[in-house]
């Protein structure tokens, strides 16, 4: 069952959708915040691991960051690291309103840059009883390093430049600037750069197979300072004694970020490999996605179905 739901998250109403099981019979139920990747809307990757869960008999809400989609905020295509932690924090906060849910039994999931966002809300949200990642990406640490770690330092400079010369505009009047995320062409795409993350892009977000009109392939350029400044797993070991648990596939372009913040985090801890995935290839194709959402379902079943409180 989908319901359309709206919330506040500083003052801005999110847009979401809470998945339920089919065939509910009035208990409360578990359930699981899903947030949704840089450049993505709450139809597209996110949707589909929110149903899956919710036909595991999890309450599951997604939802479009403020700035983004169908919630409010301006300018529009704002990547605020922060706020995106806070939208995190706000959509446990309406869970624990709703009849459906048990407030005692909530945890959350991020995908791509939101595998970022949600472990960093978490650190200092101890409502978030478990939480899990699909192919997170530190977006600060990426836009620092590179997906690889090996950036140039000039390519920061240019960016915090490029930001810092847009701030100006707009404190002239000028409409905020904005840039593409992804390239235009597919030829773009296959040129250069990561073997796989552009052109996964591409093949995700710009035809058929992912796109969302909502999905604009656009960011502030101002939000470039604002990631720079931000790292997801600075404080990751906090998470402890709650359980961490994040999935990567084996030939993800990004897997270096789990790999790294599992590193980093406390017991209990699990990096959960699927064998032969990119990174996008978790967010849509079922013979990577299906084993994902089984070891999510485990997971979430051992954390939080036996957090019932005593009655």
């Amino acid at each position: 069952m989908k319901t359309p739901v709206t919330f506040f998250s500083s003052g801005l109403s999110l847009a979401g959708i809470l998945f339920t099981p089919d065939g509910r019979t009035g208990e409360r139920l578990p359930a699981v915040v899903v947030s949704h990747p840089f450049t993505g809307v709450k139809e597209q990757t996110a949707g589909i691991y929110a149903e899956r869960l919710a036909r595991a008999g999890f309450a599951a809400l997604t939802f479009d960051a403020a700035y983004q989609g169908q919630s409010e905020g301006e300018p529009r295509q704002l990547e605020n690291p922060f706020q995106r932690a806070e939208n995190i924090k706000s959509a446990v906060s309406f869970l624990t309103t709703r009849d459906e849910v048990d407030a005692e039994r909530i945890g959350a999931l991020g995908i791509c840059a939101s595998g970022g966002y949600v472990p960093y809300a978490a650190q200092t949200d101890p409502r978030v009883k478990a939480v899990a990642t699909v192919s997170a990406v530190d977006l600060g640490g990426m836009f620092r390093d590179g997906v690889d770690g090996n950036q140039n330092p000039d390519v920061l400079q240019d960016m915090l430049s490029a930001s810092a010369a847009a701030r100006s505009e707009e404190a002239r009047g000028q409409e905020p600037r904005v840039d593409d995320i992804l390239p235009a062409t597919r030829q773009e795409a296959e040129s250069g750069g990561y073997p796989y993350l552009m052109r996964e892009g591409f093949d995700y977000y710009r035809t058929e197979r992912g796109h969302h009109p909502r999905s604009t392939n656009l960011f502030v350029t101002r939000s470039l300072d604002l990631l720079a400044q931000y790292d997801s797993y600075a404080m990751i070991e906090m998470i402890s004694p709650r359980p961490l648990l994040m999935i990567a596939g084996t030939e993800a372009d990004t897997a270096r970020f789990s790999r790294e913040a599992v590193e980093r985090a406390a017991e209990p801890k699990d990096l959960f490999w699927i064998d032969g995935a990119t990174h996008m290839d978790l967010y849509d194709k079922d013979q990577y996605v299906t084993p994902a959402v089984t070891r999510l379902t485990a997971f979430f079943t051992e954390n939080l179905t036996a957090q019932r409180p005593c009655a």
